[in-house]
């Protein structure tokens, strides 16, 4: 059995070296002086664990943290320095250190650190070769591969969705998941990743729909020092993190035409560029992309290019609505029901007859993820043996609930025809309810779209969360 191995990188001789008198042991020593000398031992060796500096002349202890985590079989990183701060503490973890330590050294306390972290990474391969070994068993066994179990439902569109997950999971090609919010597409690409040849490597995600073109390039590609204002320090970008892994490209339609083109290049050549850098670096990663909207009419509209859909669109998978496959509500309240009364310690529950019938008759427009939202509230609110109508979500019980269009009937249909089909005689002049009912009515008719439902309504959106809060 070989001894652990420990890298100790600090530009101060007397402090490298005194490190290495001291722990070597217990651990086959490294030293390095500088981030260069550092990152040839760790490409080199297996190194289990890092132990740098943050300050060194000319170099930054963060710029080795994050090329050192980006190697395809990393080392536990502990960082050093007499500069600590909790602010400084908070960053590098953030970036992947292990764990934080302040100058002067106490050397028992740097021992027993290390031994801890030795424990952990020992632990670290011990589960990911028990999991390997789990995967194999469960294939074995014919019963359901980790990973595609928790894409629930035996109607015919979830049976060929997890068939067609497990045909390509494993190669290397690069996936276009399509389907409406809430339908489970993270879950898909967790899934293709758990199944694939690199389940121990990392599942890095980016929602390109939150970040603005340039600090979504950044994101992406990473950046040098001083390549843009508040550029203080390199960083490396989402490619270079998943580097043996995969990386999930949430909403991929919503990226700018520029970061388009590095994209495309990107997975064409399978390397990038950093944002204020010309060399190139080349990156092995496996892409799988996933939208809410269709990709070939935003190509025919021009907003998406044609040969960057190509690339993405090799291997294409949809997801189903729930609406179009309510044979799969009863397994998936069950499942959600079981989630949500173990975390917060409840017994479980069923649902009444009524509250199913409820939640059978509701078109579910955020799908999924609204009836899970829906099932935690139910959980939480009851006191009684089982989970009545009454404790779930009002927006459940509208008399319009069991109305199910399709999002395109919908988005054309004239406000003044769903008002009118909507609305109905009624003697009850309580004004509280008759704000209730507008306020569901709006939320439903633009599709639980906040914004939208404001304006519909003629109030402010911050008016609308308050009214909401007194509403649920």
């Amino acid at each position: 059995m070989r001894e652990p191995t420990l890298l100790i990188v600090d530009d101060e001789k007397p402090t490298r070296d005194g490190l290495r008198m001291a722990l070597e042991d217990e651990f086959d020593c490294y030293v390095a002086s500088d981030i260069r000398e550092a990152l040839n031992i760790l490409k080199s060796d297996q190194i289990d664990l890092l132990l740098t500096d943050l300050r060194m002349a000319g170099d930054s202890g963060m710029d080795l943290l994050d090329q050192a985590l980006a190697l395809k079989s990393p080392p536990l990183a502990i960082m050093m320095t007499a500069y600590g701060s909790v602010d400084t503490a908070v960053e590098a973890m953030r970036r992947g250190a292990w764990d934080f330590i302040t100058k002067p050294l106490n050397l028992d306390e740097v021992e027993l650190l290390l031994k801890r972290a030795l424990r952990t990474r020992s632990l670290e391969k011990t589960n990911q070769l028990l999991e390997k070994e789990n995967q194999t068993l469960r294939v074995q066994s014919g019963q359901t591969p980790r990973g595609l179990d928790r894409l629930i439902g035996n109607s015919s569109a979830m049976q060929a969705l997890r068939s067609h997950i497990k045909q390509i999971a494993a190669t290397k090609s690069t996936v276009l998941i399509e389907g409406e919010s809430g339908t489970g597409k993270e879950l898909i690409a967790q899934a293709i990743h758990t199944l694939s040849g690199r389940p121990a490597e990392k599942l890095v995600t980016v929602n390109c729909a939150a970040l603005s073109a340039q600090l979504l390039e950044s994101e992406l590609f990473g950046h040098e020092k001083g390549a843009f204002t508040g550029a203080t320090q390199r960083r490396l970008g989402r490619f270079e993190q998943a580097h043996g892994g995969t990386l999930f490209l949430d909403e991929i339609g919503e990226i700018d035409a520029a970061t388009q083109v590095k994209l495309l290049r990107a997975l064409s050549e399978r390397r990038i560029e950093r944002v204020g850098s010309n060399t190139p670096i080349d990156v092995d990663v496996r892409v799988v992309a996933a939208t809410n909207k269709q990709l070939r009419k935003l190509v025919d509209a021009g907003a998406f290019r044609e040969d960057l859909y190509f690339r993405l669109n090799v291997l294409k998978l949809e997801t189903t609505p729930l609406r179009a496959r309510p044979e799969d509500l009863a397994l998936l309240c069950h499942a959600f029901l079981e989630e949500f009364a173990t975390e917060n310690q409840r017994d479980l529950k069923p649902l009444t007859e009524q509250a199913f019938a409820l939640l059978q008759h509701y078109p579910w427009p955020g799908n999924v993820r609204e009836l899970r939202t829906a099932i935690e509230h139910g959980v939480v609110m009851s006191n009684a043996k089982s989970i009545h109508a009454e404790h779930l979500p009002r927006f459940l019980s509208r008399k319009d609930s069991s109305v199910q269009q399709s999002p395109e009937k919908e988005e054309t249909e004239p406000i003044e025809a769903f008002e009118a089909k909507t609305l109905e005689p009624s003697l009850n002049f309580n004004l509280h309810q008759l704000e209730q009912n507008a306020i569901q009515r709006a939320l439903l008719h633009c599709k639980d779209n906040r914004t939208e439902a404001a304006k519909l309504l003629g109030i402010s959106r911050r008016t609308l969360q308050r009214k909401l809060k007194d509403l649920l």
